[in-house]
């Protein structure tokens, strides 16, 4: 009589977090600590029963990510999300990664680049011009009593060398940039927070003007990504998976409508720099 074996037990994913404590301290800024992190990333898990079902390797990606860069995910502050999706490839749920207006502020303060930087919501009852050319200008006063919705977004900084400019997308140029490029158009941060990813979607577009540190141009290029890393032996360290096993046929298109593999295989390379691999 042949004996059955007992079927070996999956780690559920807030176990296999719980064991990477070690790594997150290699990866975290000063500001942080690794145990706060632990905390959120835990309680992200807890409160959200799809973000439970995505994979180890993407969710880790994405906490990794949010590590590297400083940013706490899925907490009041908004400096960024851990947002679980079905991809249809592997029918499975993973987990990708999106800064929110607040975090790319605050990697854009850190950088001691800007002496002002912000975006702002303009309404239909605003007072609100703005020209560009040899001579550009902007001016936005806010309605006194009701300002009625949403019409414009617009951004502007002024660099610490003096250097100033601005960018304005429209309500209608906002929507179409989100349901053409974010996966996630439909749920998580677009859906519930749209006015805080339009301030962030005109803000990365003035950026591209603006001196940017390292950390910046990180963030940029794994902001919306699926970066995985393998759980397997986390007792020692964590192994990242080839650059083929970043899906970026399920994360945003850039600017042109083409894929950022290059920008996101060098984000992915510093998870593994940082992590001594």
């Amino acid at each position: 009589m042949t004996e059955t074996k007992p079927a070996i037990q999956q780690p559920q994913l807030k176990d296999i977090v719980a064991r990477m404590q070690p790594q997150l301290e290699l990866a975290i800024p000063k500001h942080l600590s690794a145990d706060r992190m632990m905390r959120i990333a835990l309680t992200a898990i807890s409160s959200n029963p799809k973000l439970a079902e995505s994979t180890p390797a993407s969710f880790l990606g994405s906490l990794m990510s949010a590590a590297q860069l400083g940013l706490e995910p899925n907490t009041p502050m908004g400096q960024a999300y851990l947002i679980p999706y079905k991809n249809n490839k592997i029918r499975a749920m993973e987990c990708q990664f999106q800064i929110g207006y607040k975090g790319m502020l605050d990697l854009c303060y850190r950088s001691n680049e800007f002496k002002t930087i912000y975006a702002k919501t303009v309404h239909e009852n605003d007072e609100f011009e703005y020209k560009f050319g040899l001579d550009p200008d902007l001016i936005h006063i806010p309605a006194k009593i009701y300002r009625g919705k949403p019409v414009a977004y617009y951004a502007v900084y002024k660099t610490t060398s003096g250097g100033v400019n601005f960018e304005v997308m429209n309500t209608q140029e906002v929507e179409e940039h989100g349901k053409k490029y974010s996966k996630s158009y439909a749920f998580g941060p677009w859906k519930n927070h749209f006015d805080e990813m339009a301030k962030k979607t005109v803000l990365k577009k003035l950026l591209k003007t603006a001196p940017q540190s390292a950390d910046l141009r990180n963030a940029n290029s794994i902001d919306q990504a699926t970066i995985k890393i393998n759980p397997a032996e986390l007792a020692g360290s964590i192994e990242a998976l080839p650059i083929g096993e970043v899906d970026y046929n399920d994360v945003d298109y850039n600017d042109e409508g083409t894929q950022d593999t290059e920008d996101k295989s060098e984000s992915l390379k510093k998870v593994n720099d940082l992590l001594g691999k």
